[in-house]
């Protein structure tokens, strides 16, 4: 029987030598790499592909959330938190396993059966744009995107995104002059944005009233890169509901 293949993530080096001790005690895991944070995470998991992952949820640079987003493969996860209302509420919601900090071996234990029994039985893990989603307090939008390009992460400040646009299951953002291609859809991403400054003008199309140059017979949004944006006509009603007026 091949081993279970097993990434262990989080900053605090106590924090890993817990869970490796834990997985010590079951037979059949090969742990493939330890990670300190969410970049080094991105990148084992590209290059190992494991079977399932230990993600700690509060670190620096990325939380584990935002490092869920942009793994590639996917695997099966198991998240390790402090106590954090809004963190455990999404893990609820969504039936996600996750282990409260500080945890037993039989609490441990009983989160690695059901990892098992998933990778066994082929189901899907969790949607991570709606963990995140559900993760957030209610009402606080998003300060940034966190996108990558191979292995290279970027973080996004919302402010500096002019429009995103859908692409089949995926949202191209534009920011900085630079375009980013981003798995996630466009309904997830628009619900998550400020909605003071960020404007659903199409079926496909977000866009920043603060990079509006004009709009155009109430069809075409002109925004300050250059791009011309199509505007419902719902959409340009909302538009103009957020252009400064003079």
């Amino acid at each position: 029987m091949k081993p279970l293949r097993v990434v262990v993530v989080d900053d605090e080096e106590l924090a890993r030598a817990v869970v490796r001790e834990h997985l010590a005690a079951h037979p059949g895991i090969e742990i493939v790499a330890e990670c300190a944070n969410g970049i080094e995470a991105i990148e084992a998991v590209a290059a190992l592909a494991p079977d399932l992952l230990f993600l700690d949820v509060q670190m620096p640079r990325l939380t584990g959330f935002e490092t869920l987003e942009l793994l590639d493969p996917r695997p099966a996860v198991v998240f390790v938190t402090a106590y954090d209302r809004h963190a455990v509420k999404a893990f609820e919601v969504s039936a996600v396993d996750y282990l409260l900090k500080p945890f037993s071996k039989e609490r441990f234990d009983a989160a690695l059966a059901k990892a098992r029994a998933l990778l066994g039985s082929g189901a899907k893990g969790p949607d991570p744009a709606t963990l995140a989603a559900a993760a957030r307090p209610e009402g606080v939008p998003l300060e940034r995107i966190a996108v990558r390009e191979g292995t290279r992460v970027t973080l996004l400040a919302v402010e500096t995104v002019a429009w995103v646009k859908a692409e089949d299951d995926y949202v191209l953002i534009r920011s900085g002059g630079k375009n980013h291609l981003k798995h996630q859809t466009l309904s997830d991403l628009a619900t998550r944005l400020p909605a003071a400054r960020f404007v659903r003008v199409h079926r496909s199309w977000v866009v920043n009233v603060g990079k509006l140059a004009s709009l155009e017979e109430g069809k075409t949004a002109v925004m300050a890169d250059g791009e011309r944006v199509p505007v419902s006509r719902a959409g340009a009603a909302r538009l103009r509901e957020r252009m400064p007026r003079g």
